[in-house]
Formats: structure tokens, C-alpha cells, sequence
């Protein structure tokens, strides 16, 4: 059996303590980093810069998980997995900024105030 990287085990150990799969745990930190990098950087979430936070910190998982992936077992890049992650990781995020951008949030947070 081929040797755990340091944040393969830290991955696995959030499975074991969350009891969520990868993909739902894709889902949380996409939006925990959004919602988090707005509120570090004091800018909404209309705003690219969270957004971009989001698929910096997807893209740097990633880059972790390839080098795993070609150092250890497989021994090579498991590519179509890596889309599929950061796929995860970007989509609400993604959703939020659209909204936010096309003005819907704030009609919709207008016509709760009437």
C-alpha cells in the first residue's frame, strides 16, 4: 500500500470527522471560501475578488492532489477528477456572483423591504 500524503490524510481525516463525501466537502469550502475571502477583503460578493480567491484555493488543491497523483499511486494526473473538483468548488460561488452581478439579489432584497 502506498504511503498517505500529509494532505490526502488531512482530507480523508474531514471525510471521517464530517461523515460528507469529497464532492459535498468541494461544495462547503467553495462557498466558505467565497463568503470568508468577502468578508477578509471587505468586498462584496458582486465583487471578482472573491470569487477569485475561490478558484485560487481550488486550483492550489488541485495542484496537491496532481502532485500526489504522479508521485504516488496512480503515477499519473488524474485530470477529468481535478475538472470535476474545482468544477465543485466553483459552482456555487459562481451561482452567487451571477446573481449578485445581475442585479436579481437586490431586487429581490428590495421587494422584501416593501
Amino acid at each position: 500500500m502506498e504511503p498517505t500524503s500529509t494532505i490526502q490524510t488531512i482530507k480523508l481525516f474531514l471525510v471521517a470527522l464530517t461523515g460528507l463525501s469529497k464532492d459535498a466537502l468541494h461544495v462547503h469550502v467553495g462557498l466558505g471560501t467565497m463568503l470568508g475571502a468577502a468578508m477578509v477583503f471587505r468586498r462584496a460578493v458582486r465583487s471578482f475578488l472573491p470569487w477569485l480567491m475561490v478558484l485560487l484555493a481550488a486550483v492550489c488543491g488541485e495542484m496537491l492532489d496532481m502532485y500526489d497523483d504522479i508521485i504516488g499511486s496512480p503515477g499519473y494526473w488524474q485530470w477529468e477528477m481535478s475538472v470535476h473538483d474545482i468544477a465543485n468548488t466553483l459552482f456555487w460561488p459562481t451561482i452567487l456572483l451571477l446573481l449578485a452581478r445581475s442585479g436579481v439579489w437586490s431586487r429581490m432584497m428590495q421587494n422584501r423591504r416593501v
